[in-house]
């Protein structure tokens, strides 16, 4: 079968868009993109052509500009083409030149694609005759050889098995409708069809790992393996296969371990530690909170620590309480210190919940046994009360006893993980805690049968308890 046919083939068979689609073509105006937009108007597809000036190389890169502004013309076909600073974002944003560029055109090709109309200001020529508003795909020209080198370059970073599937053909607005073809048969293609194209001269330069790949590594082992194209090709299939089956089993162990409470995720230990492989389920487990594969031996060694014990990512922690690990987010709520200067005050706290105080006689009133009211003896009670957070070396007496207890043995006697803990506010006066907020009050401030006005600290949080 001609190239265009197995193109037309592909396309079809990968669902990648349909006949009536609109297209936005990258050109480079090297010979992949050229056959690109040869192949689609040959095919009646209804495209446009976008091109990035990069100015990384000079007059080389106008060059190449002038040339798809041209093969726009070619085809009568709208023209997009953008200049970009990259050494100056590269700069900025402390990334590599390969990095930026990506990152520049990718964001460009969104913008257009995204857009709701064609910016006429962006089009150097457009036919009159033109009427598109938006476009369904972004196709790029990416073929057979680029998705090896890509497998290959992942599995020798370590990347794991995602990497091994090479490039997809599809990915949300992206498609790419040469990956079926090898490098050679484009060129073949291009050459058989008397089609012109220009040479980037940095793809001859070896300082890029996948130009050092393509130049030295492949056509070394190819001459072991001759067939190493149409080998690693089967395999990526093989890969894409294998990848599936993997995200399936480890959907059903996730669906056994993991307990979502709250914003927390809860894992039982001895459930965990029975998983095998568990290096590997405890990886996918942690990677979505930015825990990295190193972290995995550190996560193994939390199964067997005391409570308390936990480890860190940019965003989350993994906290060893008794029995579990706890996943929870870093973002501690560390609200400032509230003055209550009177009784009628009400506190409406982000993240936390509103409190309300209020006082009543004690004739004719009903005592209430929630955790999430505490009434107290008004005679005791002197304003101004603070609001804060507990800290280490805080203590009270708690309802019902004699003694002092510091509110860290408190939360360890009442089963409290870290992030519970973390949550727990008191309310103070003149130093003296006289409640944990939706635990227990303070004996020296309880009511007693001479009390007269009962001062009502009612809280209702904003978040369902973890």
């Amino acid at each position: 079968m001609s190239l265009e046919n197995n193109f037309q083939t592909f396309i079809h068979q990968q669902n990648l868009f349909q006949p009536k689609d609109k297209l936005l073509l990258a050109v480079s105006g090297g010979v992949d993109s050229v056959v690109l937009c040869e192949l689609c108007y040959r095919c009646g597809f209804d495209f446009a052509i976008a091109h990035c000036n990069f100015q990384l190389r000079g007059s080389e890169s106008d060059r190449d500009e002038e040339f798809v502004k041209h093969l726009a013309e070619k085809y009568q076909q709208p023209f997009f083409v953008k200049k970009f600073d990259t050494e100056k974002y590269a700069s900025e944003k402390k990334i590599s030149i390969q990095v930026a560029a990506r990152e520049l055109r990718y964001a460009w090709f969104t913008e257009i694609v995204d857009r709701s109309s064609m910016d006429e200001d962006r089009i150097l020529e457009k036919p009159a005759n033109d009427h598109r508003t938006t476009f369904n795909f972004l196709a790029t020209a990416h073929h057979l050889n680029d998705s090896i080198e890509t497998m290959l370059m992942n599995f020798f970073k370590g990347t794991g098995i995602s990497g091994l599937h090479g490039i997809l053909s599809k990915q949300g607005k992206i498609i790419r409708p040469l990956l079926f073809a090898t490098k050679e048969e484009i060129i073949q293609f291009a050459t058989e069809n008397h089609l012109q194209w220009v040479e980037d001269s940095s793809n001859d330069s070896d300082k890029y790992a996948r130009n050092h790949l393509r130049h030295h590594i492949i056509p070394a082992v190819e001459k072991i393996y001759p067939e190493l194209i149409n080998n690693l090709s089967s395999n990526i299939e093989r890969f894409r296969d294998l990848e599936t089956l993997y995200h399936q089993s480890i959907l059903q162990h996730k669906k056994k371990l993991l307990e979502q409470k709250g914003n927390e995720i809860h894992v039982p230990v001895l459930k965990l530690k029975k998983s095998e492989p568990l290096n590997t389920i405890i990886y996918e487990i942690i990677k979505d909170f930015d825990f990295t594969s190193g972290q995995v031996d550190e996560v193994i060694n939390l199964l067997d620590s005391e409570s308390g014990k936990h480890i860190e990512s940019s965003s989350h922690r993994i906290i060893k309480n008794r029995n579990w690990i706890i996943i929870a987010p870093n973002n501690v709520d560390e609200t400032n210190n509230i003055v209550v200067d009177d009784i009628n005050c009400q506190l409406s706290i982000v993240n936390y919940g509103s409190i309300h105080f209020e006082v009543h006689s004690t004739t004719n009133y009903k005592l209430q046994t929630s955790n999430s009211i505490a009434q107290l003896d008004a005679s005791k009670i002197k304003f101004p009360l603070i609001v804060r957070n507990w800290k280490l070396g805080d203590y009270f007496y708690p309802l019902g006893m004699k003694k002092k207890k510091k509110l860290a043995r408190f939360f360890i006697d009442n089963k409290l993980s870290q992030t519970q803990k973390e949550k727990i506010r008191v309310i103070e006066m003149n130093k003296k805690i006289i409640w944990v907020i939706g635990m227990r009050i303070d004996e020296r401030f309880k009511i007693t049968p001479q009390t007269k006005e009962i001062v009502k600290i009612s809280f209702n949080s904003s978040k369902k308890p973890a």
